[in-house]
């Protein structure tokens, strides 16, 4: 990590809201957590007092299993935070530049920087457009935050393919795709893949996720991570949550349909963001959206502010919850 630069980076702003008496659309998780994680959680606590295996064999199988790649190619991380950290420390040296989407993902940029990396933007729309000749790295959110849009997948193959006869590295953050049926990106040569717990098993607090990776630089995240990243119970619930595909699949369902409902009442007064993901961006057009965001938080929603965002203006964030939630945001908005 590059000290002088902590000198100059500092936090971004994230969603999330700690006042109980709000329902929280700023964040987007899944409100809903799969069955028995709660007993997954309690057993592995008592098994806390020994270090846990380094391997994480288990943790391993699952997450190989469920984005289709070889256990070995897996990498545990505390996070999918934690797994970017890692990446970009093992393949950026200092002045290298690295390409991130904007508006995106603000940690791409500061994480860049603090490995003495120099991110260079591009249209989030325009990401697969970019020669990676010049480049290290190159950032690919898909779907991404906070657009929504999901990238083609024949199309990310062949910007692998360009990046690797350049000699860069491409970064997918698939932190959303498990909210699309499109398949991962983990297992392709030369392309890290980032998964994480967070959003779709609702648990932001676990810590958990892995990246994906093969070949030479597999073997080079491998060495490079942390020992005992994941904690026992992380390992243990990350484990838990990988093997609950019905649950996956009935929440993308859910986030679908729902998704679409509140888009359709969204676009009678503001211009919507087509979107794959668990939430919705929205232009407020004439309207204030200091106002708009007072508003709601009066009735006891929390919207995320997008303007923190580099690219936007006037811009507010939903996230999509249970159908009584996203009524009472609807209402809240007048919508």
């Amino acid at each position: 990590m590059d000290v002088e630069a902590l000198d100059d980076v500092g936090r971004v702003p994230h969603g999330g809201a700690t006042d109980p008496g709000v329902i929280d659309f700023s964040a987007n998780t899944n409100p809903e957590t799969p069955p028995g994680v709660t007993a997954v959680y309690d057993s592995a606590l008592s098994a806390s007092a020994r270090y846990p295996a380094d391997d994480y064999a288990a943790f391993r199988a699952a997450a190989a299993d469920y984005v289709g790649c070889a256990p070995a190619e897996v990498i545990p991380t505390s996070g999918a935070m934690a797994g970017m950290r890692l990446l970009f420390a093992v393949a950026l040296d200092d002045g290298d530049s690295a390409v991130v989407p904007e508006p995106s993902f603000g940690e791409y940029a500061r994480e860049i920087r603090l490995q003495g990396g120099r991110p260079v933007p591009a249209a989030h729309d325009a990401i697969l457009d970019v020669d990676p000749t010049d480049h290290a790295l190159v950032v690919v959110c898909t779907p991404n935050n906070p657009t929504g849009e999901l990238a083609d997948r024949d199309d990310l193959l062949e910007f692998a393919v360009r990046c690797r006869a350049a000699g860069t590295t491409l970064f997918v953050d698939e932190a959303f795709l498990d909210f699309t049926p499109q398949r991962s990106l983990a297992g392709e040569p030369g392309v890290v893949v980032a998964r994480s717990l967070t959003k779709v098993f609702g648990l932001p607090g676990l810590r958990a996720g892995f990246l994906v990776a093969t070949g030479t630089l597999r073997d080079r995240l491998d060495r490079g991570r942390l020992p005992w990243g994941l904690s026992t119970p992380a390992a243990a619930v990350g484990t838990h949550c990988l093997r609950r595909t019905g649950f996956v699949e009935r929440t993308r369902e859910r986030v679908a349909v729902e998704r679409a409902r509140v888009r359709d009442r969204l676009e009678a007064r503001w211009e919507v963001y087509p979107s794959d993901a668990p939430f919705l961006l929205f232009d407020t057009g004439d309207d204030d959206p200091d106002a708009v965001l007072a508003a709601a938080r009066e009735r006891g929603i929390v919207l995320r502010d997008a303007r923190s965002f580099p690219r936007l203006d006037d811009h507010l964030r939903t996230a999509i919850r249970r159908p009584r939630e996203n009524d009472r945001l609807l209402d809240a908005l007048g919508v």
